[in-house]
């Protein structure tokens, strides 16, 4: 063991006379311990070194719970009471005496000024240029307490001194405050004031809540006094919450009007941001071709041109394609899936809605009055028919029509021939039921369903049997893609033309393919997945490919991949993209959205359904609630 000694020898810095006087007393303990000893007839060699303390170890430390508290205390009051201050800092006539030590614990920009070789670091005064002096007493009376007072006409100048300053935690909360105070009215200046200060999540918060309220933004006086800079970042965005582009041109006149003469020169350039093709041909002679602002400027006559193309030759959208014919995610309509398989083996009937502008599902409170699996769906004048399918063993005839708006089902109809695996599709107004299996044989018939009539009739069969096939609309002709007739897959396609009631063979796919899924964009007929297997065996491998039909030059094209292999799954075109929802792998029901863009021939990944889903169907129904303006 060490002794006392031996330790104060060995302490550079300890006190020479406390080491002597220690020193002293070891001696005289140690004597009167041994005559003591001697004493009682006790011999001290024998005897035990004797414990350093009798009830403190080593190892036991004391901690005062409140230290920093009364620390940090004190030094609050040696402020207050001008003590031990050690630097002035200067805020325009403002002088406010501080401590080094305690301002460089508080704010890294101090803690760089006073501990780096900068000028400051020596210097007893220093001015803050540009620092409100109000905003830096309250700073610093922070680091010294901990707390600040926020107040709605004083914190964008206190957040912007402390982002200064370096105060993470006073940034913080003055975003949260000014989070709380958003309102149309104010929030285009706080998404301004967070980019001018680089606050990242104020901004983010700031800028979806404009895109969310957009239509009440723009009706109020911020919106009129933006500079042409951030007008033009508002038009260029995709994720503004408008029904439709109309809205969009009307803002845009809305703000030129407030300074015609002045902002006139930046109309170009605005203009170019809304996108004109997607505004309809009536409002673009009544509110667009029209206006004499317009005409006496070569750019804006060409935009207008571009726009009348559009329309006029629908046949040539394909090579037509620009940023100004990609629609903003609001004005896309929602996605729906109805019906299917998921793990549950029951089948889930509620609906479930995709929201592009948010990316995520919710589910509306109306269910099919049942299940239905192997069934068809289409949209037919903004609502949405399910049509035949399965109930578990029984195969269906029943029609519902489901209106998203008020959120109620209809029974429909009956189809006269129950029909599974059936295609379903609307053309030019009527919806046709397509082949399928009525619970004994596979089907070539065709039903036709008249909503002006509402009733069914047969149209002519097709030349094959056909379940389990892919059906779509294209160019005013009704495509039957793949399926299974009862001996293998198919890779042959059908077309059928309403106006002379006759299908026609048209260039095969070149795999066959039962349970694609099928959908049309840009004038082209895509079919997606699928399967090459009897139906005896659910495990086979699935197809990941896509194929791309041209009808004028009657050929197919492999044109990409999906991420993985499948089959049943839901197929629909969204705005300017292929969405693909759910399906079968061969082992599990999937839950992936993914969706392909044809023009880019990329793939993006979206939200997944809440659970795996296979034999689903989507539909897409447009938002036609009107504008409030």
């Amino acid at each position: 063991m060490v002794s006392m000694e031996q330790r104060l020898e060995n302490s550079a810095t300890f006190p020479m006379w406390l080491s002597s006087s220690l020193k002293s007393r070891e001696k005289t303990h140690n004597h009167s311990v041994t005559s003591g000893l001697s004493k009682l007839n006790i011999d001290p060699q024998v005897t035990s070194t004797p414990s350093s303390s009798p009830t403190t170890s080593p190892e036991e430390h004391f901690k005062h719970e409140n230290h920093s508290q009364l620390i940090l205390s004190k030094m609050n009051q040696y402020y207050l009471n001008g003590k031990l201050k050690d630097v002035i800092l200067i805020a325009g006539e403002r002088r406010l005496e501080a401590h080094r030590i305690v301002l460089s614990a508080a704010s890294d920009y101090f803690a760089a000024m006073f501990t780096n070789d900068f000028g400051e670091a020596n210097q007893n005064e220093i001015e803050l240029q540009g620092v409100d002096p109000d905003a830096l007493e309250t700073l610093v009376c922070y680091c010294y307490t901990g707390a600040v007072e926020l107040e709605e006409d004083t914190v964008e100048c206190l957040m912007a001194t402390a982002c200064l300053l370096q105060l993470p935690e006073v940034v913080e909360a003055c975003s949260t405050f000014l989070i709380r105070q958003l309102h149309p009215s104010n929030c285009l200046g706080i998404r301004l004031f967070a980019d001018s200060q680089s606050c990242t999540r104020l901004l983010q918060v700031a800028h979806d809540y404009t895109a969310n309220h957009f239509i009440e933004v723009i009706g109020c006086q911020e919106f009129i006094l933006l500079p042409a800079d951030e007008i033009a970042k508002l038009l260029a965005s995709d994720d503004l919450n408008v029904p439709n582009e109309e809205l969009m041109f009307q803002a845009l006149m809305l703000w030129l009007r407030h300074d015609l003469p002045e902002r006139k020169k930046e109309l170009p350039h605005l203009l170019s941001l809304i996108k004109l093709p997607l505004i309809s041909p009536g409002f673009i002679a009544d509110h667009v071709e029209s206006n004499l602002i317009f005409r006496e400027d070569r750019v804006c006559q060409e935009l207008i041109v571009e726009a009348l193309k559009y329309h006029l030759l629908p046949e040539r959208r394909s090579t037509l394609q620009s940023q100004r014919t990609r629609p903003r995610k609001s004005t896309v309509g929602s996605l729906y899936i109805v019906g299917g398989m998921d793990a549950s083996t029951k089948g889930p009937t509620s609906v479930d809605k995709f929201c592009l502008r948010t990316n995520s599902w919710s589910s509306p409170t109306a269910s099919m009055t049942g299940r239905r699996l192997q069934f068809g769906v289409a949209v037919v004048d903004n609502k949405i028919y399910v049509v035949g399918g399965r109930d578990g063993l029984k195969t269906l005839s029943t029609v519902e029509c489901w209106d998203p708006w008020t959120k109620v089902w209809s029974s429909m109809p009956p189809m006269a021939t129950h029909r599974h695996g059936l295609g379903v599709a609307s053309l030019e107004g009527p919806l046709y039921a397509v082949g399928g299996h009525d619970g004994w044989s596979y089907l070539n018939s065709v039903e036709r369903w008249d909503p002006v009539t509402r009733q069914w009739s047969f149209v002519a069969p097709m030349n094959s049997q056909r379940s389990t096939v892919g059906v779509a609309a294209l160019n005013g002709k009704l495509y039957a893609v793949g399926g299974r007739d009862g001996s293998s897959c198919l890779r042959t396609v059908e077309c059928y033309d309403p106006h002379t009631n006759r299908w026609t063979l048209v260039a095969p796919m070149s795999k066959r393919r039962g349970g694609v899924g099928v959908a049309v964009a840009h004038g082209f007929l895509y079919a997606f997945g699928g399967h090459d297997a009897p139906a005896s065996n659910p495990s086979a491998a699935r197809f990941d490919c896509v194929e791309r039909y041209d009808p004028l030059s009657d050929s197919w094209t492999i044109v990409t991949s999906m991420k993985n292999g499948r089959d049943a799954m839901g197929v629909a075109f969204m705005g300017d993209r292929l969405f693909i929802v759910g399906g079968f792998d061969g082992q599990a029901y999937l839950n992936f959205v993914e969706a392909y863009d044809p023009l880019t021939n990329l793939w993006q990944q979206f939200a997944p359904l809440p659970s795996g889903r296979a034999g689903a169907c989507i539909a897409v129904v447009r938002d036609t609630v009107p504008p409030v303006v």
